[in-house]
This record gives structure tokens, C-alpha cells and sequence, in this order.
């Protein structure tokens, strides 16, 4: 897979121009000018660059190691975002703290909520955690649901599905190749769930504690139990009294381990780790959050890795 594109240089003068004439390349060999897939996330860029192939240029708006949830809308954001054909995010307000800047102030129509060039996976996949009733006194609960879909493979099956159909109708000429890249991607993915699935049956019912709620769909998706998080509530950083709670908790109930994304603290989760003498691990949520995850075949590798050696 292609290595998604970098902003980290900064070019002047002629680079500036060279750079400029790389981003309106044609795709190889097609005559047409490439598409410009804007991803709110580093996995739905990697999804982008599996279908695309070099018919497309991906860009993530953000990295493995942030959180999601509080970015800032860059000027270089904004700029990205008016020359994008293509827009693809988690939704269900998971970037609600800076995507509508971006949208407003990038001023492309092309890719406003309801516009071919807008793609939301919260509207392709089944939501879970809908909330029966709003409640901010409940912490940072989101109305539509978890919108941390991307950890069920099935989920990003679905998007695949209908990432290639965009991209067909976003750019006609190329329908055959998204096709022929979807369904390649789509038997190498059904192949590595049936792998994934068989390696795990044995962590069925196996007990977890996880930071945030960001793992909701890998535990539906493996039969894992969360009993509790490291958040009070959602979005609100693991206090001491919360997490003494918690020690006394685990001291009756055989739990397996503690986990937590990249991007958050390690002190909560090895605090507890150390005296309740449980595992904290590290899991990828996305492409790039942990060695070894440079695409999303390892991420699921890595991820299922992990867990298997936390199992009893």
C-alpha cells in the first residue's frame, strides 16, 4: 500500500510549484486527474488508498497518536479541504469540535453533508451505544451512537463497499479499477476476518477494562466484556478517587486487562495495572498507533495479538 501523503515538509520558491504540479498529477495512466480524498481519520485514509490505488491522493487530517476529538482547524486544514473531491469521516459528531469550521470555511460544495464528495461511515454501519436519552451530566455522550465504528472489520467491509462506488461516481473513467481494487481488498479482508475470528474464539466472555469507550465494537464484535473504564464518565479524565474505586473492584473480579488507545495517558492505566497486578496493553485504533500497524490487515493483527496474550 502507498504511504499516505505528508505535510512535514515546507517548500519555497520552486519546490512550492513542483509540489503544486504533484498534487494535480494525473492518476497513473488514466489521462484524468486524480482524486483528492480529505480523511478526517488515518484509517479511513488507508481504506481510501486500498480502493484507490494511484488514481486517488489521500490525506489524513489527523494522526494516530491524536485525539480525534479536539484537533484544530488548521489554515493548512482549510486549504486541503477546498481542493478535496472526496470527504470521508467517522460522523456521529466524533469531529464536531472542528470539522464544521473546516466545512465553512473551506467553502467547496462538493463536499457539504449531502453532496456525493461527503461520506459519513456512522450513517453506512449499525451505531451502537445509541443513548436512550441526552444527558450531558452523563459526560461526552454521543447522540447518534459510538462513533468509534472502525474496530469491527465488518464495519470496514461495509465502507469499502461503498467507498469504491463513490469514487466510481466521483470519477467514471476509473468504475473498473475501484471495482477490480474493492474486490481484491474484499477477498483479502473476508480471508483475514475468518482468520481473526477462529484465533479468537477463546476470548469469548474474557473480561477487559478500557480508558475510554473507544473499544465498544471490538468487544461486540470478540465477545469481550467491559466492566468498567478509566473515565468516570466519557471525556472526563480518570481521577484518583475513581480509579481507587476501581482497585478495590478488581480485586474481586478476574480481570484480564487494562486498555487503552495511543494517544491517551498511560499513568491511569499503569497505576492500576501495578496494584492490581493486571495487564495494560497498548491497541491499535488506527493504522500507525502501534509498531508494526502500517496498514489495516496489521492493525487487526496486532490488535487480536495483543488481546491473545492477555487471554487466560
Amino acid at each position: 500500500m502507498a504511504p499516505m501523503n505528508s505535510d512535514r515538509r515546507r517548500w519555497t520558491g520552486p519546490g512550492l510549484i513542483v509540489a503544486f504540479g504533484l498534487w494535480l498529477l494525473p492518476a497513473s495512466g488514466s489521462g484524468a486527474e486524480a482524486l483528492r480524498v480529505f480523511a478526517c481519520e488515518p484509517v479511513w485514509a488507508a481504506l481510501a488508498e486500498e480502493i484507490g490505488g494511484d488514481r486517488v491522493r489521500v490525506h489524513s487530517a489527523t494522526t494516530a497518536h491524536q485525539d480525534v476529538h479536539s484537533i484544530q482547524a488548521r489554515p493548512s486544514l482549510i486549504a486541503k479541504l477546498r481542493r478535496a473531491d472526496l470527504l470521508v469521516c467517522s460522523g456521529a459528531d466524533l469531529e464536531i469540535g472542528w470539522l464544521p469550521v473546516l466545512l465553512r470555511q473551506a467553502r467547496n460544495p462538493g463536499v457539504q453533508p449531502g453532496r456525493p464528495g461527503n461520506m459519513e461511515v456512522a450513517s453506512l454501519v449499525p451505531m451502537l451505544g445509541v443513548p436512550a436519552a441526552l444527558d450531558r451530566a452523563r459526560g461526552d455522550v454521543h447522540p447518534r451512537g459510538n462513533p468509534h465504528t472502525q474496530m469491527n472489520p465488518h464495519n470496514v467491509a461495509r465502507v469499502a463497499n461503498v467507498l469504491a462506488q463513490r469514487l466510481a461516481e466521483l470519477d467514471p473513467e476509473g468504475r473498473d479499477a475501484y471495482s477490480a481494487r474493492q474486490a481484491d481488498f474484499s477477498s483479502r479482508w473476508s480471508e483475514a476476518i475468518q482468520r481473526w475470528e477462529k484465533s479468537t474464539e477463546r476470548l469469548r466472555g474474557m473480561e477487559i477494562v478500557t480508558h475510554h469507550l473507544g473499544w465498544v465494537y471490538l468487544a461486540d464484535w470478540l465477545g469481550l466484556e467491559i466492566v468498567a473504564h478509566l473515565e468516570p464518565k466519557p471525556g472526563i479524565p480518570p481521577t484518583a478517587g475513581h480509579l481507587a474505586e476501581l482497585l478495590r473492584m478488581l480485586s474481586q473480579r478476574p480481570v484480564r486487562a487494562i486498555v487503552r488507545a495511543a494517544y491517551r495517558s498511560e499513568r491511569p492505566s499503569l497505576w492500576l495495572s501495578e496494584r492490581a497486578k493486571i495487564s495494560a496493553i497498548v491497541l491499535p485504533h488506527s493504522p500507525g498507533a502501534t509498531p508494526g500497524t502500517d496498514d489495516l490487515f496489521g492493525m487487526f493483527d496486532a490488535a487480536v495479538g495483543l488481546l491473545l496474550e492477555a487471554a487466560p
